[in-house]
């Protein structure tokens, strides 16, 4: 599957650069857009769109939820694929309420690092290299 997503790269070490590079940079931005919308909680909270009907302060906490601390855990490679899913949902969601193009390419290059996975240079990774190694 990685080489039908990245063809042009062989090395699992430039791979798992690349994988690392894109993680950083995606959830750097969408992180971005989480804070933003907590330091501004209260404001949005009355505002937010509740697509799913659970109330706009629900909605608004599941939407900082996806874009800030998962984004943090999927920057990391922490609970990496468990940490995307929220992302996944959120950008999704977003989509659908705002037909904006960049929840869209949010989504897509969310789910093409999820499929490719973390790469070597990810929490998960560590932690599973250690514990094989006891």
């Amino acid at each position: 599957m990685m080489k039908f997503l990245f063809p042009g790269i062989q090395d699992n070490k430039k791979l798992s650069a690349v994988l690392l590079v894109l993680r950083m940079l995606f959830g750097l931005f969408l992180a971005y857009h989480g804070l933003t919308k907590m330091l501004h909680f209260g404001t949005l909270s009355t505002q937010f769109p509740d697509p799913l009907g659970i109330g706009t302060s629900l909605s608004l906490s599941m939407a900082i939820f996806g874009e800030l601390f998962c984004s943090l855990a999927f920057i990391f490679g922490f609970l990496f694929r468990l940490s995307t899913i929220p992302i996944i949902f959120t950008m999704i969601v977003a989509y659908y309420v705002s037909r904006d193009e960049l929840a869209l390419v949010y989504l897509i290059s969310f789910i093409i690092v999820y499929i490719a996975g973390p790469g070597k240079y990810a929490l998960d990774t560590l932690i599973a290299n250690y514990f094989s190694k006891r």
